[in-house]
């Protein structure tokens, strides 16, 4: 229209279906045969896969929090649509869950047709990578809500987990070890300090740009290498290491009636962590409740299982360490070391 009312109150309808063009064959890329219909419909519609004698739906929601706006200031897009998936899929296979599908929500004062096409392709970029098919999605103009070029993301994902297979801390034992897996960075937890850090810092140009460069890494998809885990190792618990870090997420994995210990001298802290300490003068009790430090998941094995869960990591090109084991019930529920 020309004089369309609407888009003179700050919303293009017009933006919105070319947004969909856009993005179609990469949503349609990542269905598998139980979605029904395609894009545009008002619901996705997904059936429940055979093979399954008692099933057990997990669903997970998530955001990507103020990495989105580094990512933005930077004109680095590509990959927090990835950090958008696995903040859900990583949560939501500490259960032992295959996710089925994901829905994502796109907010913003104003739609920028090519900066979100690029975001929603990365989601289903990192669907695809975990047998998850992107089945709906939501954008949404908010003139004078979200002020300047802002937006915000947030995901929804539902998996499905055989009930006996179910993982929870009900197995967990006394001199159990907990194993870390790597992390890319800082995954997408604490980024209004890594922003306030960057934004102050005296870095030089180009060691603020590697800063950068490191802050911005996608978060690991760690879907597909637990769910070959939990087949070969009989893995008794598992924790993502998201806000709250190590210090509060490893004790969600262990029953109340026991606590932990972790051997920090068991790992070495990555440079980018330590440059933020160094930055910010952080004490490591306050590094180790913020942020992962290296570690974005941990299992809890026998130990004789270690060289067995080595070997499965290995495979799937992750670094594992033996950073800890649960122990009698202390005064505190996790103890560095």
């Amino acid at each position: 229209m020309k004089n369309d009312p609407y888009k003179k109150a700050g919303v293009d309808i017009k933006a919105g279906n070319d947004l969909v063009d856009k993005i179609r064959k990469d949503v349609a890329s990542t269905f598998d045969k139980n979605v029904l219909g395609g894009i545009g419909s008002f619901s996705g519609f997904y059936s429940l896969p055979k093979g399954f004698k008692n099933p057990v739906l997990v669903a997970c929601t998530d955001g990507v929090g103020t990495k989105v706006a580094l990512a933005q200031k930077n004109s680095s897009m590509g990959t927090i649509g990835q950090d958008l998936v696995a903040m859900c899929v990583n949560d939501m296979v500490t259960s032992g869950a295959h996710p089925l599908f994901f829905l994502d929500y796109f907010a913003s004062s104003k739609l920028n047709v090519t900066e979100t096409a690029t975001v929603i392709k990365g989601i289903a970029k990192a669907c695809k990578k975990t047998n998850c098919s992107l089945i709906g999605g939501e954008t949404a103009e908010m003139p004078n809500h979200y002020i300047g070029k802002n937006f915000d993301l947030a995901g929804f994902s539902v998996g499905i987990v055989e009930k006996k297979l179910i993982i929870d801390t009900s197995k967990v034992k006394k001199n159990n070890i907990i194993i870390g897996i790597e992390s890319s960075g800082a995954h997408s937890n604490g980024y209004s300090l890594i922003n306030k850090l960057i934004k102050e810092s005296k870095l030089s140009k180009s060691e603020k740009e590697k800063l950068i460069k490191l802050a911005l890494k996608p978060t690991h998809l760690y879907t597909n290498v637990i769910l070959d885990l939990v087949k070969k190792v009989k893995v008794k618990s598992i924790a993502n290491i998201t806000g709250g870090g190590l210090t509060e997420n490893i004790p969600r994995s262990i029953p109340n009636t026991l606590s932990s210990e972790i051997y920090l001298k068991n790992w070495k802290m990555p440079k980018f962590f330590a440059t933020l300490q160094k930055l910010g003068e952080i004490e490591m009790s306050d590094m180790l409740r913020i942020f992962n430090c290296g570690i974005g998941m941990t299992v809890i094995i026998e130990p004789r299982e270690l060289d067995s869960t080595i070997k499965v990591l290995s495979k799937h090109k992750f670094k594992g360490f033996m950073i800890g084991k649960v122990i009698k019930k202390s005064s505190s529920a996790i103890t560095f070391i």
